[in-house]
């Protein structure tokens, strides 16, 4: 199986650096290939800009809802300077919705055009991140933004474009996808209410909506302050994750799509 990671912390002698380095070692010891996005080392920027626009811009989207985006006045003015202007204004004369929306949608950032070229070729996805202020750092939080756009993470139906959200459609295909988050405080604090947010808001609408047919999340509890031999077993547990990638039950013996989640950026 071929297992895309998703990388996002900006230390790499931190604990969370320790435990990709062991769920990578996991998966190769269980025959599958990883590719890893480290997020800071490549720079990806996060900030979702007037460019991202293309990539919330389909041909299949219904036409009423394109001709009420206007793509003409649109691509006339991200123009820049007088003589693309005029380059564009010809190139969209005789153009229709659809065919200005697949004109747009072909002008999508090649940043996320590669992000998405390796999603699309992963069979499994895995994310290692701390959670800051209940949810991805801003760093990974900008990748789903600008990465998991439209046509490619989900669509919507008729029902979805007038605004309830069971009309959205997934479009991804991918078998697993684990969370795996170092945490700063206990398991108790969060199972006293900031478990649910993080799941809802990660687990479940950022992977399980999209399409991830198994979301299992694992959070090791207290990873800055707990003893080494408790982070030593905890970057076993990091590795058998690996090892144990392609069976339907976690390696944690608990449901990890019900665990705890934490807040903190000293892991």
């Amino acid at each position: 199986m071929n297992v895309l990671i998703v990388y996002a912390h900006p230390n790499p002698k931190s604990f969370c650096h320790a435990v990709l380095q062991e769920f990578t070692l996991g998966l190769g010891e269980a025959g599958h290939t990883a590719t890893v996005v480290d997020l800071h080392a490549i720079h990806f920027d996060p900030v979702f800009e007037l460019r991202d626009f293309a990539g919330y811009v389909h041909e299949g989207m219904p036409l009423d809802i394109l001709q009420r985006m206007d793509l003409r006045k649109h691509i006339l003015s991200t123009a820049r300077g007088p003589l693309e202007r005029f380059v564009a204004s010809r190139l969209i004369q005789r153009k229709s919705p659809r065919e200005l929306a697949k004109l747009v949608r072909s002008q999508m950032p090649k940043d996320v055009v590669r992000q998405q070229e390796l999603v699309a070729r992963a069979h499994g996805l895995a994310f290692i991140a701390p959670v800051i202020w209940l949810g991805f750092p801003a760093i990974l939080k900008g990748w789903f933004e600008r990465v998991f756009n439209y046509g490619f993470a989900y669509s919507l139906t008729r029902e979805g474009w007038e605004g309830n959200v069971s009309g959205r459609v997934p479009l991804l295909r991918h078998e697993k996808a684990p969370v795996i988050t170092p945490t700063l405080f206990s398991q108790a604090d969060y199972k006293a209410g900031l478990e649910e947010p993080i799941r809802r808001i990660i687990d479940d609408w950022g992977l399980r909506y999209p399409g991830v047919k198994k979301v299992e999340h694992v959070y090791f509890y207290r990873a800055a302050v707990v003893d080494e031999g408790t982070r030593h077993r905890y970057l076993e547990q990091a590795r058998a994750l690996g090892q144990h990638f392609a069976e339907g039950k976690a390696a944690t013996g608990s449901d990890p799509i019900r665990a705890p989640a934490a807040a903190g950026i000293a892991h």
